[in-house]
């Protein structure tokens, strides 16, 4: 019988490795955005502006950019880099194991979060669909609640890196219902003491981190985050790729790297994920929607969908300069398309409609990167969709009521139905897997 005790949330200091300011006196140049939300070009550009931005640990060097997810060449690159720039004293890991605190503040928002290792949740020989990995526990016995289906080729790209560089470069990020002991206590640290670092990105969020070393403050901290669950919020198809390392291998990698954030303190803001067909024209996108939808032009893709009570399903299709707004689907297709087999909660989801009805049933698209590409600004979305000649999908996002519903029963979302933010910045707190890693190693 499965095991359907509830497991804790076991979280643990560690020792940072972070870009060292003597070397580094600009540490925004040095950060970047999750690799998910980096292109071919903005990874080229990062690269080439700084030498040591972390962007050539999580995706690659600018030579190797095309190269594309799977080569080898990438992670033997990263690994070399890392090792290289600890070797060079411009990586250095600090001395006493650590909590960082993690403020992010910019465009009328501020979030206060803790980065710590987090215990990765035990198999229990339940399944699995997290790529490839060990089999899932129990919805009920789990610490750590997925939301969102992953892609097992992103799942085995992200492995390899770790595996390559030995490391954790980017945190996950985990939101979790707190009664604010936690939360206060980072406010005392970040509202009292210096930061180790403060990093400004181009879109003018500052970025600052502390270190909580006290052990009194850190046992306590660990002691009232076990009594709760948390949601992954962004980056499951890394946290996936945490569960099939610790399958290997166990030891540090038990835990992973995640970023924990108090949502009864600090809500996080909730998005769409909209869609790019580069292969599908507008007008045939809207010609085959019309058997299942009706169809009407717009003269606003951007705020066409704010008029459609919440509920009912819509979209909107650009080609960057004609929009259109598909509404009222035909019930009858969505009984026969959508599977029986999930909860109404999951049958109502816009992704759900979309992947089941639209890309699989009436453009009968593969659903693949190549046929179906995914962007978090729908300006992009049309804009992208007007340069290729493609198509734009436009959403609405769920609410976090909704998500969390789903995830509580097990019941895994479509991939990339939901944008939490704002997402932490990368580069700024690294973990080896070996902590006290291989070769010499300064520290602070």
């Amino acid at each position: 019988m499965a095991n359907t005790d509830p497991q804790a949330l076991r979280v643990l200091p560690f020792r940072g490795l972070r870009f060292a300011p003597d070397r580094v006196s600009d540490p925004s140049a040095v950060t970047s955005p999750p690799y998910d939300m980096i292109g071919p070009d903005e990874a080229r550009r990062l690269a080439d502006t700084e030498e040591h931005n972390v962007v050539r640990l999580i995706l690659a060097a600018p030579e190797e950019v095309d190269a594309g997810p799977g080569a080898p060449a990438r992670y033997h690159r990263a690994a070399t880099s890392l090792r290289e720039w600890i070797d060079d004293g411009v990586l250095r890991q600090d001395a006493e194991p650590a909590f960082y605190v993690y403020e992010q503040t910019g465009r009328g928002v501020r979030q206060r979060g803790l980065i710590a290792l987090v215990k990765l949740d035990d198999a229990d020989g339940a399944g699995g669909a997290d790529g490839g990995s060990a089999a899932e526990p129990s919805p009920a016995s789990r610490a750590i609640l997925p939301h969102e289906a992953v892609t097992t080729s992103v799942v085995t790209d992200r492995l390899a890196q770790m595996r390559a560089t030995e490391a954790h470069i980017e945190p996950i990020l985990l939101t979790y219902e707190g009664d604010r002991t936690v939360s206060d206590l980072l406010d005392r640290v970040a509202d009292l003491a210096e930061p180790l670092t403060s990093a400004t990105t181009p879109d003018g969020t500052q970025h600052r981190l502390w270190a909580l070393t006290d052990p009194a403050a850190t046992g306590r901290i660990a002691a009232d985050l076990l009594w709760h669950r948390a949601l992954i919020a962004d980056g499951h198809h890394r946290h996936a790729a945490y569960r099939r390392l610790r399958a290997e291998r166990g030891g540090p990698a038990d835990y992973g790297l995640a970023l924990l954030v108090d949502s009864t303190r600090y809500p996080l803001s909730l998005h769409a994920i909209h869609r790019v067909l580069p292969h599908v024209p507008l007008e045939t996108a809207v010609v085959q929607a019309g058997k299942v939808f009706a169809v009407r032009q717009t003269p606003d893709p951007h705020h066409a969908l704010d008029e459609i009570p919440t509920g009912e399903h819509a979209f909107v299709l650009s080609d960057g300069t004609t929009h259109y707004l598909l509404t009222a689907p035909d019930p009858a297709v969505l009984a026969e398309t959508i599977p029986t087999d999930r909860p109404e909660a999951w049958r109502a989801l816009d992704a759900t409609v979309l992947h089941h009805v639209l890309v699989e049933a009436v453009w009968q698209l593969p659903d693949t990167p190549e046929e179906v590409r995914f962007d978090h600004d729908p300006l992009h979305a049309v804009a992208e969709a007007a340069r290729i000649g493609g198509t734009a999908v436009l959403l609405r996002p769920t609410t976090e009521d909704v998500v969390r519903q789903l995830a509580g029963a097990g019941v895994l979302m479509p991939r990339k139905s939901t944008a939490f933010g704002p997402k932490p910045a990368t580069g700024l707190v690294m973990r080896l897997l070996a902590e006290d890693g291989a070769g010499p190693i300064e520290r602070f």
